[in-house]
């Protein structure tokens, strides 16, 4: 990618001021227990909105409280129908009425208060979720390039969008419905003894017994399902996109999904779990839902026992209106169990995301240096450098040293995996090495500004990205302050004038994610076209013909000509061809430099690198003929 790391910081300064400071707090946190610590993180989101999460809450509770009154009204109206019938005198149900518009009163204020908790959760999780948002993609652009090396994108956006959104689905759904569902069991307690406390022990039971189900559903060992579901979930959209970004190849060597492993085992891996914990899951569910649903078989032998022992008319029509109540009533109750166990699920969700979020958040940024120095010229000097890149042991570099004067040209050669591509990666700072030092101009890039390291550097890598935007806006990421007429200069330098004229719509037209409405020839000479854009003093050149064809490899050759005039350049070929007039060539083997010197130098020491250029040159001279020899 032709190169550029610019950041408008006016723009994010303004982010910046909304952002809570949730992460300024010390790591001593860590030692509170990660769940009470997701949620006070995943309210703190929502900065001066929690206000609004709280009142949704209450207003949910009131509602709950709200919608069990008209059964008590229900209860009423039938208490004054059977002793109206029972004394054959209508008159004494006069009072139904009343009772019946309360119930319709009361079921109508239930509704218009959940109504405004919904509406006050919304609001608080539409902020909560932008929030999480913003403070992961500002983070992100905090962290070093290194980060992203390793780091699939379709995992980091798993992680900041997708369990963004799985938030906000919790606040501003199922956290109202379980602050409604918290209340409702002192409220239900207390209706189901009010009237009569053996058919309310007989309600009661059941739902004390799915209580233990539903422990055992979300609690031991089940307690981490939702951490190990979102890891699975994340590594089937890593492998997923990098699968749909192979589909090509997929179709042209008539390839099945066994030719992507890795998808295949990740599909595999996750079917596997996720069988594995329904299956866990089977007993304790049915359990919950049997016993959840099983009053009925204590409740009405239990009524029709009590009934059967009451011989006055006034006790039996009360007993049988307790009956009907609970028999009424009950069904809320259940429904309530329900909603805590779908709200208890969604909990989780909630609160695995906010976690993963927070390891993102948790990954250090590049020390800043205290006094920022910037360099002397665009010279680039390696001093006794090793590096071993995160989490492996072994040293992509080991002990290299070496100097490129400014203005001269320094090849990098070797096979693949040698360290030469690491050698690029340390100069702008995508890490930091381990030992010695890397010094552009004399000073060492860890005292440095980054973006002062970015406009000293401008890339050109072998994998070209390109934005879902116009060719002019992808052109103008190297200099965003650049007229059209520059963009147009460097585009024409850069070998693209017969590409702007054949595109519909010149520097205006889209190009697809990635540059997929462009070949790979294309898409490299744009990336040139960036680094002549943005005319820094040091160049690297990463493979920089690698997906190109004959036409466009002698283009790109005329365009690399102009880019690298009086410019210091570190560039990496595989064609030696193209490395010939080198002031410098570095022969790397595993992580070291074996053989350095001119084309000419190292050809006479009949070395590793006249080995390479031999293999080359057999390669070049290789035809299609009798028995695949070569055509002499």
């Amino acid at each position: 990618m032709a190169g550029v790391f610019r950041v408008q910081k006016n723009g994010w300064q303004v982010i910046q001021m909304e952002l809570p400071s949730i992460f300024e707090k010390e790591r001593g946190e860590a030692m509170e227990p990660k769940k009470e610590r997701a949620l006070r993180n995943m309210f703190a989101y929502a900065g001066k909105y929690h206000i609004l999460t709280v009142l949704g809450c209450i207003l949910s509770g009131i509602s709950t409280v709200f919608s069990l009154l008209p059964f008590v009204c229900i209860w009423l109206v039938l208490r004054d129908l059977i002793h109206a019938a029972s004394a054959g005198s209508i008159t004494l149900a006069a009072a139904s009425g009343r009772y019946a518009w309360a119930a319709v009163i009361f079921a109508v204020v239930s509704i218009v208060l959940y109504f405004l908790a919904l509406i006050c959760a919304h609001l608080a999780a539409f902020r909560t979720a932008s929030c999480m948002r913003k403070t992961a993609i500002h983070h992100l652009m905090k962290l070093p390039m290194g980060y992203f090396c390793e780091n699939a994108t379709g995992r980091l956006r798993k992680i900041i969008d997708d369990n963004a959104g799985l938030t906000e689905e919790f606040l501003a759904h199922q956290l109202p419905d379980l602050a409604g569902a918290a209340v409702m069991p002192v409220a239900v307690i207390v209706v189901l003894f009010v009237f009569d406390w053996r058919l309310g022990l007989c309600c009661l039971l059941p739902m004390g017994l799915s209580v233990l189900f539903l422990h055992r559903i979300m609690g031991g060992e089940n307690a981490q399902f939702m951490d190990k579901y979102m890891t699975a979930l994340e590594t089937m959209n890593k492998e997923g996109v990098e699968y749909v970004r192979g589909i090509p190849v997929v179709k042209v060597f008539q390839q099945t999904i066994d030719s992507f492993r890795n998808f295949r085992a990740s599909i595999d891996a996750y079917e596997t779990f996720a069988t594995g914990y329904a299956l866990r899951c089977r007993l304790p569910l049915t359990g919950f839902t049997v016993t959840l649903h099983s009053t009925f078989v204590l409740l009405i032998p239990a009524g029709m026992l009590l009934l059967s022992g009451v011989s006055a008319q006034a006790d039996y029509e009360t007993l049988l209106l307790d009956f009907l109540f609970y028999c009424l009533f009950y069904p809320a109750c259940a429904a309530m169990m329900q909603r805590i166990m779908c709200a208890g699920e969604q909990l989780m969700a909630a609160q695995s995301a906010v976690n993963r979020l927070e390891e993102i958040l948790a990954e250090k940024e590049m020390p800043h240096p205290v006094a920022p120095r910037r360099p002397a010229d665009a010279s680039v000097r390696f001093a006794d450098v090793s590096f071993s890149y995160p989490g492996s042991r072994e040293k992509a570099l080991d002990h290299v040293s070496f100097e490129v004067p400014a203005g001269q040209t320094t090849a990098l050669v070797g096979a693949s995996g040698s360290g030469k591509s690491t050698v690029a990666r340390l100069i702008p700072r995508f890490y930091d090495v381990q030992e010695g030092s890397v010094s552009i101009g004399g000073v060492d890039v860890r005292e440095m500004e980054m973006h002062g390291i970015m406009e000293q550097v401008a890339f050109v890598f072998q994998n070209t990205r390109l934005y879902k935007d116009t060719l002019l806006h992808n052109l103008k990421a190297a200099r965003p302050e650049a007229t059209r007429e520059d963009v147009q200069r460097a585009a024409e330098a850069a070998q693209c004038g017969e590409l702007l004229a054949r595109l519909p719509q010149g520097l205006d037209t889209m190009v697809g994610h990635g540059g997929s409405d462009l070949s790979g020839g294309e898409k490299q000479r744009i990336a040139l076209a960036r680094a002549i854009l943005k005319d820094a003093p040091l160049v690297l050149l990463d493979e920089a013909t690698a997906f190109a064809d004959a036409e466009n490899e002698a283009k790109i050759q005329k365009v690399l000509t102009q880019l690298m005039a009086h410019k210091t350049v570190l560039m990496i070929a595989h064609r030696l061809s193209t490395i010939r007039n080198a002031d410098q060539i570095l022969v790397f083997a595993a992580g070291r430099i074996v053989e350095r010197g001119t084309h000419a130098e190292l050809l006479n020491r009949h070395g590793v690198y006249w080995r390479m250029w031999q293999e080359g040159q057999q390669a070049a001279a290789w035809d299609v003929g009798q028995g695949g020899q070569a055509d002499a």
